[in-house]
């Protein structure tokens, strides 16, 4: 085999990119906006504000903004067409149900902020899992 064909382990980054690919990185992108945007509104309302606890409040801003960043390096990865960018962005998807099945159970603007999170994680989880993704990511399945 020459140096300038591919192994069938490795995508082709010169053919289009699947549009379920892309999908699936807007997808974990827009979690990440969500996670990072949630996070710092935490850490200003706990310095601006009065929280009960400020430690706790700038614990959880801080740790929201951090788990953000995974679902945005997911989000890179799979625009890049990296393979184990598909781990990350399907725990994410997989982390996002529970959170979105206790918003569902809370009241308020809590139970459309549940519908939203739980259709966004089922969407991702559905691009992500979908053979053709498989195939532009390189990913191989079981022998």
């Amino acid at each position: 085999m020459s140096s300038t064909e591919q192994t069938p382990a490795t995508p082709s980054t010169s053919a289009p990119r699947p549009a379920r690919l892309t999908a699936a990185a807007a997808v974990a992108g827009l979690e990440a906006l969500a996670l990072i945007a949630g996070g710092i509104y935490l850490l200003v309302t706990s310095l601006t504000g009065r929280p009960d606890d400020l430690t706790q409040a700038m614990t959880g801003g801080a740790t929201l903004v951090a788990l953000g960043l995974i679902p945005l390096l997911a989000a890179r990865g799979l625009l890049r067409r990296r393979s184990w960018s598909r781990g990350p962005a399907i725990i994410t998807q997989l982390m996002a149900l529970p959170v979105a099945w206790t918003l569902l159970r809370a009241s308020g603007a809590a139970v459309p902020a549940g519908i939203v999170l739980a259709a966004a994680a089922v969407t991702g989880l559905v691009l992500l899992l979908h053979p053709a993704t498989a195939t532009a990511l390189g990913v191989r399945g079981r022998a």
